[in-house]
């Protein structure tokens, strides 16, 4: 029989749902340069990784200029939406999303699935469903 030793254990996970959800609310869905800038800073670490499905994005002002890539090219009512809570524990968070025109049709369905290091995002997976047919 194996030993468990326990600890006093680790500290108290962050609010994953307020993290996840500030993402997409203030990076993502932000079409100010200057306050998408400040949201990064506070929600990222100095040199955070994003890995689209295409593309390895590291930095915060790479992310930054990806978001804003994103709503330029989708147009000016683009919006990312949570799609119920963000959940996670031990540094690993999970916040599924929909996006499209806001009051339009849902364009892309996903989620994004968050490293996070001391409160901040370091590494951020972007998942993409298969769209419907």
């Amino acid at each position: 029989m194996s030993e468990t030793t326990q600890t006093d254990g680790p500290a108290p996970d962050p609010d994953y749902d307020r993290l996840l959800r500030a993402n997409l609310e203030r990076v993502f869905n932000e079409r100010d340069p200057g306050k998408r800038a400040a949201a990064l800073d506070e929600l990222f670490v100095a040199e955070p990784v994003m890995f689209e499905p295409t593309n390895v994005v590291a930095g915060r002002s790479a992310i930054a200029a990806v978001a804003g890539t994103l709503l330029a090219q989708f147009g000016p009512t683009f919006r990312f939406t949570p799609v119920g809570p963000a959940v996670g524990h031990h540094g690993l968070a999970w916040l599924p999303w929909q996006a499209g025109p806001e009051g339009g049709p849902v364009a892309v369905t996903g989620a994004d699935v968050a490293e996070v290091v001391e409160g901040r995002i370091a590494r951020l997976w972007v998942l993409l469903n298969p769209p419907a047919s």
